[in-house]
């Protein structure tokens, strides 16, 4: 059998399928966030952060941060409170429930992460995790 040698598409297929099934796992398991909104929560945990802060951390434009922190707002998962240092912005926080929430999530991402490693070789997934974060160095612009 020939190896598939459309690496992109590979990708972008494992992508699609790791995304879809995050999305299901979070809400078979009533977690009330989306995989997205957790990954904000988890950096919500050490401390607080502008909403540019956000976008550049997780690689999402603005508009996009927005809504996401608006709907976290609205579940009392996070509240924005003005910078102290800066008029012009604001910082965006972690609320109990958003810990707890927070918490709950990380449980499921440890679970799955287990489930991705499983049937593979520490060796391998030396590798594998070499393989994906030579992607940040390659095709990332700053």
């Amino acid at each position: 059998m020939a190896t598939d040698e459309r690496l992109i598409f590979l990708l972008s297929r494992a992508h699609h399928c790791l995304r879809t099934y995050m999305k299901q796992a979070f809400e078979r398991e009533g977690l009330g966030v989306t995989p997205v909104q957790s990954g904000i929560l988890f950096l919500l945990q050490h401390e607080a952060r502008t909403m540019t802060a956000l976008s550049r951390e997780l690689s999402i434009d603005n508009s996009a941060i927005t809504g996401l922190v608006d709907r976290l707002e609205i579940a009392g998962l996070a509240v924005r409170r003005p910078h102290p240092r800066d008029r012009r912005t604001y910082l965006v926080e972690i609320t109990d429930m958003g810990r707890s929430a927070a918490a709950k999530a990380l449980d499921l991402v440890h679970t799955v992460n287990a489930e991705i490693s499983a049937g593979f070789s520490e060796d391998e997934m030396v590798v594998f995790k070499r393989v994906v974060n030579s992607f940040f160095t390659k095709f990332t612009k700053e």
